[in-house]
C-alpha cells in the first residue's frame, strides 16, 4: 500500500515538472505557425429579435401572414438594406411562472457600429410595436459585435 502511494506521488511530481515547462514549448510552437487570417469586413452590430406567436390571453397565434405584414410595415422602412427571418420553436417562462412553448420567429439585423445609437431606438420601437399589436409580454433581444463583409 505504501509502495503504491509513493509511486502515485512520484508520478504526480513528474507530471507537474513536465507541465511546468509546457508554456514555453507551446509559446515556441505558436511563434512558428503563421498568424490567423486577417480580419475581414467592417465593424457591425448583429441584433437578433425573438418573437413569440402564442398570445397570453389565449387568442389565436400570430400567423405567417400577420408576421410578414408586421415586418413589412414596422421593420423594413427602418432597415431597408436587408434582414433575415427564420422560423423556430421556442420556450420561455412567462410572468406567471408558466413555461410557454410556441412557434417563433428570429429576425436578424446587421448595421454598422457607427449607426448603433439610431438603430437602437428603432429596434426598441419595433419591439414595443409587436408587443402592443399581438398582446405579447416581451420580445427578446440579443446584440453581438461582428465583422461583416458583403
Amino acid at each position: 500500500m505504501l509502495t503504491r502511494f509513493l509511486r502515485n506521488r512520484s508520478a504526480l511530481a513528474v507530471a507537474g515538472i513536465l507541465l511546468a515547462g509546457a508554456p514555453a514549448t507551446v509559446t515556441a510552437l505558436a511563434a512558428d505557425r503563421p498568424s490567423a487570417a486577417p480580419a475581414r469586413g467592417k465593424p457591425y452590430i448583429e441584433t437578433r429579435l425573438l418573437f413569440g406567436t402564442a398570445r397570453p390571453d389565449g387568442g389565436p397565434a400570430v400567423t405567417d401572414r400577420q408576421f410578414t405584414a408586421f415586418v413589412d410595415k414596422e421593420v423594413t422602412p427602418d432597415f431597408p438594406d436587408g434582414l433575415t427571418v427564420q422560423t423556430g420553436r421556442g420556450q420561455w417562462r412567462d410572468a406567471h411562472g408558466t413555461i410557454e412553448k410556441e412557434r417563433s420567429y428570429v429576425l436578424t439585423l446587421l448595421y454598422p457600429r457607427t449607426a448603433a445609437e439610431g438603430s437602437d431606438r428603432k429596434i426598441e420601437e419595433i419591439r414595443r410595436a409587436y408587443e402592443k399589436a399581438f398582446a405579447q409580454e416581451s420580445v427578446g433581444r440579443v446584440d453581438e459585435h461582428a465583422q461583416v463583409d458583403f
